[in-house]
C-alpha cells in the first residue's frame, strides 16, 4: 500500500484525505492478525545470562523503541499517520509534501526510524528460534524497503536527495561522505 502505483489506484476509491490513514490502518490490522496468530518456537538460540550484558541488551532493546517513536516526531508525526491530511482537508487546504529537511537523527542517517526497529527487534538477552524468524524477516523487509522508499524520495525531492544519500549513511551512523 506504501508504493506510489498503489496509492493512484486506491484512491480512485477513497479520497486522498484519507489515504494514509486508511494505509495505517491496514497495516495495524495485519499486525494484529499476525500478532493473533504467531506460534512460537520456542528453542534458544542465545541466551545472555550475565547480567551486565543482559541489561545493555535490554537496554538497547529501548533505546530502539525510543529511537523509532522520537523518529516519527522528527519526520512530522502527525503527516506520517496521516492525520495531517485528514487536518487539512478539515480546514479546506490543499495537502502538499513535507520540505525535506536534516534534521536530528537525519542528520546521521537517513533511516533512524527504520533502525530503531532493527535494533529493537534484535537487541534481546533470550533469542529464540521465532524470535529470530521475525528478526530476520523483519529485517529483510526494511532492507528492501528502503530500496523503494529511496526511489520513491528522489523522485520527490531531487537533487537534494541524492545530496542527502551522497552525504549521510543509510543505517549505520558512519563520519560523513566525502
Amino acid at each position: 500500500m506504501a508504493r506510489p502505483w498503489f496509492k493512484h489506484a486506491w484512491t480512485k476509491l477513497v479520497p486522498h484525505s484519507i489515504e494514509r490513514s486508511t494505509y495505517v490502518l491496514f497495516s495495524s490490522l495485519l499486525l494484529i492478525l499476525l500478532f493473533w496468530q504467531w506460534r512460537p518456537i520456542l528453542s534458544v538460540v542465545w541466551s545472555v545470562t550475565n547480567p551486565v550484558g543482559s541489561l545493555v541488551l535490554n537496554a538497547l532493546f529501548w533505546a530502539g523503541w525510543l529511537l523509532v517513536l522520537l523518529s516519527t516526531f522528527v519526520i512530522n508525526h502527525f503527516d506520517l499517520f496521516g492525520l495531517r491530511q485528514v487536518y487539512l482537508f478539515q480546514k479546506g487546504k490543499q495537502y502538499t509534501n513535507l520540505i525535506f529537511k536534516r534534521r536530528f537523527f537525519y542528520k546521521f542517517v537517513r533511516h533512524p526510524l527504520l533502525l530503531g526497529f532493527i535494533i529493537a527487534f534484535w537487541a534481546t538477552p533470550k533469542m529464540t528460534l521465532g524470535h529470530l524468524v521475525f528478526a530476520v524477516a523483519t529485517t529483510a523487509y526494511i532492507l528492501i524497503a528502503i530500496q523503494l522508499e529511496e526511489r520513491d524520495l528522489t523522485n520527490i525531492h531531487g537533487d537534494s536527495y541524492r545530496e542527502y544519500q551522497r552525504e549521510v549513511s543509510m543505517l549505520i551512523p558512519l563520519p560523513k561522505k566525502r
